[in-house]
């Protein structure tokens, strides 16, 4: 008996402890998600924002005229090209940065972690008007350098086919100091013994990193692959404030999609489906990043 009654303490302890966590959550996350839900039924606008009695539930339509909509498709395309390239590129860059901010025959270490996170923690408004500089047709410096080495002057922001690579090399320098920081975590967790006994072993740089670091740091890799993922698929205020979504609507991605959709037509109700449907895409993509890790044996 007083096992049960001590059992039942530590649980109503413990949703004592929990339970503000708990409804923050279910205000914050799942109220509004299920709110966002039921809207994408609905033909809610700013007719049905002056006056209730417009709303009207309409089912799938929704859903329906978002297939058939090329513009929906195109942003479909755009985000899949941000997530294809982007998340190797982002992961790839920060795990770098991170090795070489972690290598013992670096000096000043700190200095260069500040410098290598400053990018993040700086504001998107300011840096976005630094790169559309460094990338102006006619006055940019990388243009300026390409003009050093006999290559013309590219329209980096102006080409449909170079505004997307441009705005990803943009988000790759702003972001990737975030991830670093989780690396550079991961990295001084791995046992020193074990480099060092690779080390005498005869292992090089390579194999080490391979066979000793990589399998250490497994976990962090998904991790940080989910929550660039996740960060990818939800890319916003970059195109917006760089390109507006051109030329040619090159650079809208969906959650642009959606802002014009939910803030620009007032089409609230379509807005909140492809707010639904960039939430699938999103568990989709996550859920087959946990498949392919628990097969590799990083889970």
């Amino acid at each position: 008996m007083r096992a049960l009654s001590r059992t039942r303490q530590e649980a109503r302890a413990g949703w004592l402890m929990t339970g503000p966590a708990l409804t923050a959550i279910g205000l914050f996350f799942v109220l509004p998600a299920f709110a966002s839900l039921l809207l994408s039924f609905t033909d809610f606008d700013i007719y049905s924002l002056a006056n209730l009695s417009n709303l009207r539930f309409i089912g799938l339509e929704n859903y329906e005229r978002l297939i058939g909509n090329p513009l929906f498709w195109q942003a479909m395309g755009n985000t899949m090209w941000f997530v294809i390239i982007g998340v190797p590129l982002l992961v790839a860059t920060s795990l770098l940065a991170a090795l070489l901010v972690n290598a013992r025959t670096l000096r000043w270490r700190p200095l260069w972690r500040v410098a290598l996170f400053a990018p993040f923690v700086t504001t998107l408004v300011a840096t976005a008007v630094v790169w559309n500089y460094l990338l102006h047709t006619r006055y940019g410096l990388i243009n300026y350098g390409l003009g050093k080495l006999g290559i013309g002057p590219v329209d980096w922001l102006g080409n449909p086919k170079t505004a997307l690579p441009a705005i990803l090399l943009f988000v790759t320098w702003k972001t990737f100091g975030y991830n670093m920081v989780i690396f550079l975590a991961a990295l001084q967790s791995v046992p020193r013994d074990l480099e060092d006994a690779a080390r005498v072993d005869g292992a090089g740089a390579w194999m080490r990193f391979r066979h000793v670091t990589l399998p250490a740091i497994a976990p962090t890799v998904l991790l940080v692959g989910i929550l660039t993922v996740a960060g990818m698929f939800q890319l916003f205020a970059e195109p917006y404030v760089m390109t507006q979504g051109g030329p040619a609507r090159s650079t809208v991605t969906v959650l642009y999609f959606m802002f014009e959709e939910g803030f620009k037509w007032w089409n609230l109700g379509s807005g909140s489906a492809v707010a639904f449907i960039l939430f699938l895409c999103i568990l989709a993509v996550t859920l087959v990043q946990l498949k392919v890790a628990r097969r590799a044996g990083a889970i």
